[in-house]
């Protein structure tokens, strides 16, 4: 076995209590849950963001942008945020932190790991229902008013890429971020019915009681459950569908729109400010912004502004965490009209974030740019895919670091899995040749740094895919039960069937779901702004 990398002492230690204390002291604080994607969604603190240790140089500048934000990380007490915060120094980052004991330790001091991603949104979003009481329709009302041919339109408020994999029967596909500007276009008059619906339930009523909020005269309503209660209604979903919402802007409609979204920052307070103001914040080494583009993924392809970041509406709602890593930190929301940046904003305001709209959007007068690179990482050699044969034959150790589930389903025959925490636990001689095979050479390239540190310097990479490497000639194997489950720490089981026929999976989401607002404590839930008077305020 390679010997296990060393622990930098250097490296402050807290324990839970006290980071407890921190995440509700009202000052920055990023809390980096730097294990893998699958060990994070089995449980982990309210607040806690996904950094994995595979990944960490790669997302971390986007994540937390500014190096002297107070950051903290944890692992399972395996050894890995010691790694992930000497990297994290490596990067410039200069106020690092590691829970003493990891994920157990967090949870043997009384405090819960919650299952699951995504969490305060989640959370807010099943809030906001019982604060807003956000009509909604069952699947077996919505199925009868559809059949009888009532007058209604069904808007799918997920990304494209979720809905062309199974959405209800007629649906059209409008993320959330979208509603409150391409509604002229899908909904010909006010007597026409609304249907919201997402996959489950937190996008549906975001959905719905956006167009309430923004006071739409139609009945609109969230479809309950999403595409989960439809199939548990044993109702038939559509697949494969392309309908969606023109990417053409409502010239005509504009104003209306704009004076609908001006109304919403008004009543929520959200500040517009303009260029000046922004371009002082982004220099400000005492606050962390975040500067996010909310317009759709072409738009922001064509161009935006330095240093902003791709946050589709609907998803930087859904999901912050993916986007924000530092919690009480900046935000600023841009877009190219002034109708979907204000909405947006109008949400974050009340999930507790200090969130800003830019005044002109992407014509504000800051540096513009085609898009915002994630972190560097050094370049690898590379080996083509018809040497790998003759490499293997040689004796270099193939190390496939793609996905465990992608490697259970066609690996070349003879390599092993591995992933970059996991580097370590492998039986490598010092001085052997690898061969990393990866879907991205900057995952190779970071897996690589390690195992040199390991006294593996001897390394190449290949990143063609099992398809390239089957058409050169090299046999690819299926392993139905490797790697293992256990050691799958890359992907999530919870729930992992619910979209694919697994009646009992998705009843467990569901109930997942109800209950998170049940599972969080009172500081918890404080971070939550809601209108005053209202039962969460």
């Amino acid at each position: 076995m390679t010997q296990p990398p060393t622990d930098d002492t250097s490296i402050p230690r807290i324990d839970a209590a006290t980071l407890k204390r921190w995440l509700h002291d009202g000052a920055e604080i990023g809390l980096l849950d730097v294990r893998e994607h699958g060990q994070y969604g089995e449980g982990h603190p309210f607040l806690a963001v996904s950094l994995p240790y595979s990944r960490l140089e790669l997302e971390a500048p986007r994540l937390l942008p500014r190096r002297t934000a107070r950051l903290v990380a944890f692992d399972d007490g395996d050894g890995v945020a010691p790694r992930a915060a000497a990297a994290l120094r490596g990067l410039g980052y200069t106020d690092v932190h590691v829970l003493q004991g990891g994920a157990p330790a967090w949870r043997a001091a009384g405090f819960t790991l919650f299952a699951g991603v995504n969490l305060p949104s989640k959370t807010f979003g099943e809030l906001a229902e019982h604060i807003c009481h956000t009509p909604r329709i069952s699947a077996t009302d919505l199925a009868d008013r559809q059949r009888k041919g009532d007058k209604l339109v069904v808007l799918d408020g997920r990304p494209f890429t979720e809905y062309a994999k199974m959405n209800i029967p007629g649906g059209i596909c409008c993320p959330n971020g979208e509603l409150a500007l391409r509604i002229p276009d899908l909904v010909p008059d006010a007597d026409t019915t609304i249907v919201i619906n997402c996959a489950g339930r937190t996008r549906s009523i975001i959905g719905a009681q956006t167009l309430i909020n923004l006071g739409l005269p139609n009945p609109i309503l969230a479809l309950e459950n999403g595409t989960q209660g439809w199939y548990l209604a044993d109702l038939p979903l559509e697949h494969g569908s392309r309908r969606r919402h023109s990417e053409a802007m409502p010239a005509q409609a504009l104003p209306a729109l704009r004076e609908r979204a001006e109304a919403l920052v008004r009543q929520y307070g959200v500040d517009t400010v303009d260029a000046v103001q922004v371009r002082a914040w982004l220099a400000d080494a005492g606050r962390t912004t975040y500067l996010c583009d909310v317009r759709t993924p072409e738009e922001y392809a064509a161009g935006t502004l330095a240093g902003a970041q791709h946050a589709p509406g609907g998803q930087l709602i859904q999901a912050t965490d993916q986007y924000v890593g530092v919690r009480n930190a900046r935000i600023v929301l841009l877009d190219g009209e002034g109708v979907r940046a204000p909405v947006v904003g109008s949400w974050l305001k009340q999930m507790g974030w200090d969130v800003h709209v830019l005044r002109d959007g992407v014509e504000a007068d800051l540096p513009k740019t085609r898009s915002t690179a994630s972190g560097a990482s050094p370049a690898l050699p590379a080996i083509a895919t018809a040497a790998l044969a003759a490499a293997q034959r040689d004796g270099a150790v193939l190390l496939d670091l793609r996905p465990g589930m992608a490697y259970r389903k066609g690996h070349i025959a003879g390599a092993l899995w591995s992933i970059r925490p996991r580097l370590h636990t492998l039986d490598l001689p010092r001085g052997a040749r690898v061969v990393l095979l990866a879907a991205e050479s900057a995952v190779a390239a970071l897996a690589a740094r390690d195992l040199a540190a390991l006294g593996i310097t001897q390394v190449q990479a290949n990143c063609d895919g099992v398809d390239a490497w089957r058409a050169s000639g090299l046999a690819i194997e299926a392993t139905d039960d490797v790697p293992a489950d256990k050691e799958c720490i890359d992907y999530l089981f919870f729930v992992h069937d619910r979209h694919d026929g697994n009646k009992a999976a998705a009843r467990q989401y569901l109930a997942w779901e109800t209950n998170l607002i049940h599972q969080i404590d009172e500081q918890e839930r404080s971070i939550f702004r809601f209108p005053a008077g209202s039962a969460a305020a």
